[in-house]
């Protein structure tokens, strides 16, 4: 034994890269008896090697034939990727590598789920022309719990699952004899766990786990969307014990190391309902410029590397507000806690101090810890009261703060012109907010206006970002930066072909900046227009994410840009401040490979979207089901090859008319212009026309608006958008 130890030591297995680069070299499949007399391995370490090429195999590496022989994929002229699937019950295969995806039939779907990964052959084109797949191995299950509906159906219980892209019926197996067996009612919403995954032969076959109740209760939107995004909800028993070792409050022990702001009067300006105080800021006259100080929760000091908290903190990435709401980063006694800048008690911080010029320039700055006393806990709606609209009470309520308020303001208008000046893109958006009933449902919708007030706090934040960003560049220490890129070459080609329709053009040549964007948006200000071109500018842009590659942030208009302000609900930012508090004791915060930090943050963000997104789709078609027949005016805020979307003007919904309701002709869709042009008539509807529609169906089953459109409705005829089959001539 040990001489087999010594030999193991001395002789250690093929990596993966040599075991890949011998199969390379023999070009074709190898046994698994010539692979180990190629690779010297002795008969002691078959088991161990047999072990290694099995986890190679489960990572898409390599793969056996029929006969057992082992050969890389990428010879066999198989591709791996990730599966995809629709409702109607086909799917792709995205590949790994890039390149066109793998149409899947129905019958090749049958093998799979959506979110597996998978290794597929090319086996010809289907009758769209294109390439069409099918399924050789599947290398990784993606699903093991679905959240769906329970029907039953002669005896026979099945779920069909929420998420509309598991298009499969999931068959319930029956309960085990003698065991209390939950058993829902028919169309209940229930949790399943996979125990038998579909196969050539047979569907999925899953086990209940759960009885949520009925699809209308209160809030039942909301559990259906936690488990359809597989979003962590409920904090692990490690963190609840590592939660309560926490104290209540600060204490004297925790003041080692800080500077006392405790006499400064910071303070918070939050929304209403807000109830997590990441950010206090404080302003004060500095000769011609300002001294500003940003003061942000110090959760590093109590949420430790490598702890349950930490963990629990990263996978769930960031915190998620849904209406009535919210999925915590962090339990609720740092959230609204310990960490939350709750007015007149000591809360630890890391405070960016900043002297700021008159003309809005950062002319210098410092990082470091400090304790604060929140003197006020104020509202934008108070604040803007009182700076902007001169309301007397309010004045006389804030009163001593008034001076230090003010100075907010006055820096305010120096970095909003500064921001002008750098060119940053300021696309104008309206946000909603939904009011509800005492039952939990809509009451109505009604637009959010921005006011300074939100604008002022915006700015001191962006300008200790930009601090947090330059300060980690500068001590060259590895940082998780917010990254924003320009458009693609392919986005940018068809933006300048859209705008050259109207006789507009973008500067930049090849490679246009935020300036050249915020130009023409400044020229197009009073175009009827207006709504149209800067939709398809926005949408010429690529979502921000988070990487170590610091590319700059092409919409701010900044060379470096992260996230520091907002640690007790984004992962991201308790990063920021680990790496700010190393470096100021000339160390190194390493958490891991920083590149896959990133793209695992910018998936829980994108995760944490799309479930808000369907938790609103799904109130607002609960708030419109009994609307059916009403009429409305809106404007088109998508058009696809099947419809066009409509947002409503008064209630702030959206629902699709479908190409079949636009009238007699037939439509096509014009890509380029974004629009849907007749065949025949020339008419054309074009992304932000005005039309007027009447509510045909609400489908709760798939969060479903339909609407018609009632004959008048705004259309234009022929000109530049009159282009027979949707395509250019």
């Amino acid at each position: 034994m040990f001489e087999r130890e010594i030999a193991k030591y001395d002789y250690p297995l093929p990596s993966r890269e040599y075991i890949l680069q011998m199969l390379a070299e023999q070009g074709i499949p190898v046994s698994f008896e010539r692979l180990c007399e190629l690779l010297d391995v002795r008969p002691f370490e078959e088991s161990d090697f047999q072990r290694r090429l099995g986890a190679m195999a489960r990572d898409a590496q390599l793969l056996q034939n029929r006969r057992g022989d082992w050969l890389i994929p990428d010879k066999a002229d198989l591709i791996r990727g990730r599966v995809e699937g629709h409702p109607d019950g086909f799917g792709f295969l995205v590949p790994d590598e890039g390149g066109a995806d793998l149409f899947l039939s129905t019958k090749e779907m049958d093998k799979v789920l959506h979110g597996d990964r998978a290794i597929a052959r090319v086996v010809g084109v289907d009758r769209k022309g294109r390439p069409e797949g099918k399924i050789v191995e599947v290398t990784e299950r993606a699903n093991r719990k679905v959240v769906g509906r329970a029907y039953e159906e002669h005896g026979v219980w099945f779920v069909v699952a929420e998420n509309r892209r598991l298009s499969q019926d999931i068959l319930l197996a029956p309960p085990e004899k003698g065991s209390k067996a939950l058993r829902p009612k028919n169309g209940q919403v229930v949790v399943v766990e996979i125990v038998e995954q579909p196969s050539k032969q047979s569907q999925p076959i899953a086990k209940l786990v759960d009885v949520l109740g009925n699809y209308a209760d209160p809030g039942m939107e909301i559990e259906i969307a936690l488990r359809k995004h597989d979003l962590p909800f409920e904090f692990s028993r490690q963190v609840l014990e590592e939660t309560g070792k926490l104290p209540d409050e600060v204490r004297k022990g925790d003041w080692k190391g800080r500077e006392d702001l405790t006499e400064l009067p910071l303070v918070t300006i939050d929304g209403e309902t807000a109830r997590d105080f990441d950010d206090a800021v404080y302003c004060e006259r500095q000769g011609k410029g300002f001294r500003l100080i940003v003061a942000i929760a110090d959760v590093s000091h109590y949420v430790r590397a490598g702890g349950a908290l930490d963990k629990d903190a990263y996978d769930r990435g960031n915190s998620v507000y849904f209406p009535r709401r919210v999925i915590p980063m962090l339990p609720e006694k740092l959230s609204n806690g310990l960490c939350s800048l709750n007015p007149q008690v000591e809360r630890l911080t890391v405070a960016c101090d900043m002297s700021i010029s008159a003309t809005g320039e950062i002319k210098a700055y410092r990082f470091y810890p400090a304790v604060i006393w929140s003197h006020a806990r104020l509202t934008y709606t108070e604040v803007a009261a009182a700076l902007y609209d001169k309301d007397g009470k309010t004045r006389k309520k804030l009163d001593t703060l008034l001076p230090h308020l003010e100075h907010l303001d006055a820096l305010y208008r120096v970095l909003a012109k500064a921001r002008e000046k750098r060119g940053a893109i300021d696309f104008e958006t309206v946000e909603t907010r939904m009011l509800f009933d005492d039952h939990g449902k809509i009451e109505r919708i009604e637009p959010y206006e921005r006011n300074d007030a939100h604008r002022l706090i915006e700015e001191c934040m962006l300008a200790a970002n930009v601090c947090a960003s330059d300060f980690l560049k500068e001590r060259e220490h590895p940082a998780l930066y917010r990254i924003h890129e320009g458009p693609t070459p392919e986005k940018l080609l068809k933006l300048r072909d859209f705008l050259a329709t109207f006789g507009l053009q973008l500067g930049g040549g090849d490679e246009p900046c935020a300036k050249d964007y915020a130009k023409l948006l400044e020229k197009i200000q009073d175009r009827p227009d207006k709504q149209l071109l800067q939709t398809v500018m926005l949408r010429s842009l690529r979502q921000a994410i988070y990487s170590p590659d610091n590319v700059g942030h092409f919409g701010l208009a900044y060379e470096s840009y992260t996230h520091f302000t907002s640690p007790i609900r984004r992962y991201p930012d308790l990063l920021i401040h680990r790496g700010i508090k190393a470096a100021l004791k000339n160390e190194h915060y390493r958490p891991g490979n920083w590149e896959e930090i990133g793209l695992h943050c910018s998936a829980t963000e994108r995760r944490a979207d799309e479930a808000t997104r369907d938790v609103e789709a799904w109130l607002k078609c609960y708030y419109m089901q009994d609307r059916i027949g009403e009429e409305f005016e809106g404007s088109i805020s998508a058009v696809v090859p099947f419809g066009i979307f409509v947002a409503l003007d008064t209630v702030f919904v959206e629902g699709l008319v479908h190409v079949s309701e636009l009238g007699a002709d037939y439509f096509h869709f014009d890509e380029a212009l974004h629009a849907m042009v007749g065949e025949r008539t020339g008419r054309r509807y074009r992304l932000s026309d005005r039309v007027k529609v009447q509510l045909m169906r609400v489908d709760m089953e798939q969060n479903k608006i339909d609407f018609r459109l009632i004959d008048g409705s705004v259309a234009a005829t022929g000109g530049a958008a009159s282009r027979k089959g949707g395509k250019r001539r």
